[in-house]
């Protein structure tokens, strides 16, 4: 009996020691903070009181009362997303269950009152699992594992939001720029147009150099109207990301022109082992085999048995002879496995633990691909973008130039200049994509070493290829 009390006395104080565990989500947000620095900024906080709301209101006022830069949009999504606030109260809850896998059920307490004749019976049973008590162990160590779990994949999908916002900030500057040539091509077919007509009606112009001309500007018109929903639907897709309001919408301004490339691209040695190992997609498929490998000895005891241990306290008064007889003693309770030996649920156990180690397999092999795939892609995509700005581009500039002293020579027409500007345009234009190509290429690359593999995008430079099209 007193090994029993021992025991009991035990029991009490690991059920307090595990009461005691709470889910500490601040520090949680700091370790993830730590380990994106590069796209939280340190600046990732949930608002839970009244005082941080205002400083969120505040700071997303401030940010939106100058042109919105990339990192800037990155900060006000942080600040002021409703989507960003959901995401960290989700892994709130998603810590709070892991942290729970590491508590034991509470006591039940039972009481009972029979009168029978002139006897009354009360009695009393504080009963608990005693299985919970004895794998108390594994358990803390399944609760830690799916802790660190909920961490990493908090930091998974902080890399992920931050990636949209940074790729929406991008096609949204490149579609406002897009739109402005498209309006100077526009512009340009406009004058085109207008002055083959008045060259038609003084007879100067045959009818088919006239409708060449019309059609150059009709094009262009079509396109225009493209560009000013493409560039709304842009703008509209970070007004989104960043969880603005109307009011707040209107108040949003972005720079003129995506930044300029770097001097050097990113060189292949960031895409190493260690950049492997720290990728947050092959952390989380780790800890999903660990804790699967830990939760298949404990569950295959409980799909065997499950014992529940009980202290019981009667008393029997008896109203005629006036006494009580106190009655002390536990009770046993164990499942017997008769009609259900717990074959299925551990064939599933053997099944989920099979998948973890095959999934962790698969994440790791592909993980390296993945990271020369998207060096590949950042690597073209400032290659052609340097092309552009370096060869393309001055080429035209200088063409341009040429043409002009060739027109003031009178050795060109109006009509051979409106041309070749509308050929310079084009090559700014997909100069731009090519720009927008390499910041989205840029954005993806930094997730994929970081967090797990994140799309580019699909950009389309029809509009560049339409317009080269009509100057010629």
């Amino acid at each position: 009996m007193k090994t029993f009390l021992r025991s009991s006395s035990v029991a009490v104080v690991t059920l307090v020691l595990a009461g005691c565990a709470a889910v500490n989500f601040d520090q949680a947000l700091q370790d993830t903070n730590s380990g994106t620095g590069n796209f939280t900024q340190g600046k990732l906080e949930l608002s839970r009181t009244e005082q941080q709301s205002q400083a969120r209101s505040k700071l997303s006022s401030e940010l939106l009362g100058q042109p919105l830069g990339q990192d800037e949009a990155v900060q006000l999504a942080l600040a002021n997303s409703p989507a960003v606030q959901t995401l960290l109260a989700q892994s709130w809850a998603d810590l709070a269950v892991a942290n729970q896998t590491g508590r034991i059920a509470n006591p039940v307490f039972s009481f009972e009152r029979i009168r029978f004749a002139d006897e009354l019976e009360i009695g009393r049973l504080l009963s608990f699992g005693l299985l919970d008590l004895l794998t108390l162990p594994r358990r803390l160590e399944i609760s830690r594992s799916q802790t660190a779990q909920a961490k990493i994949q908090l930091g998974a999908n902080v890399v992920e939001q931050v990636t949209q916002v940074r790729q929406a900030w991008v096609r949204a500057v490149a579609a406002q720029q897009n739109l402005q040539y498209a309006e100077q091509i526009n512009a340009t077919a406009k004058a085109s147009a207008e002055l083959a007509k008045r060259m038609q009606q003084v007879g100067n112009f045959t009818k088919l150099q006239r409708a060449r001309q019309q059609s150059f500007y009709a094009d262009s018109a079509a396109r225009l109207a493209s560009s000013q929903h493409a560039s709304t639907a842009a703008r509209e897709e970070l007004i989104r990301l960043l969880g603005l309001t109307d009011e707040q919408s209107a108040l949003l301004k972005l720079p003129e022109r995506l930044p300029d490339l770097p001097k050097e691209a990113k060189p292949a040695g960031t895409i190493n082992a260690a950049a492997l190992q720290q990728r947050l997609d092959v952390q989380l498929a780790r800890n999903q085999l660990d804790i699967a490998g830990k939760s298949q000895g404990l569950n295959l005891l409980n799909s065997l048995v499950d014992v529940e241990l009980g202290i019981r306290r009667d008393t029997v008064f008896d109203n005629d002879r006036r006494t009580s007889t106190p009655r002390r003693g536990f009770e046993l309770d164990i499942r017997l496995p008769i009609f259900d030996w717990g074959s299925a649920q551990r064939a599933s156990m053997n099944a989920q633990s099979l998948a973890a180690a095959s999934r962790y397999e698969s994440t790791v092999r592909g993980a390296t691909s993945q990271l020369r795939e998207s060096y590949s892609a950042y690597r073209t995509a400032y290659d052609v973008a340097r092309h552009y700005r370096d060869e393309i581009v001055p080429l035209r500039k200088t063409m341009a130039e040429e043409n002009l002293l060739r027109y003031n020579g009178m050795l060109i027409g109006v009509f051979e200049l409106l041309a070749d500007t509308r050929d310079q345009i084009s090559s700014v234009q997909a100069a731009i994509n090519a720009y927008q190509q390499y910041w989205l290429a840029d954005a993806a690359l930094s997730a994929s070493m970081t967090g797990k593999p994140t799309a580019m995008g699909a950009v389309s430079t029809g509009s560049g290829n339409a317009a080269a099209e009509a100057g010629h």
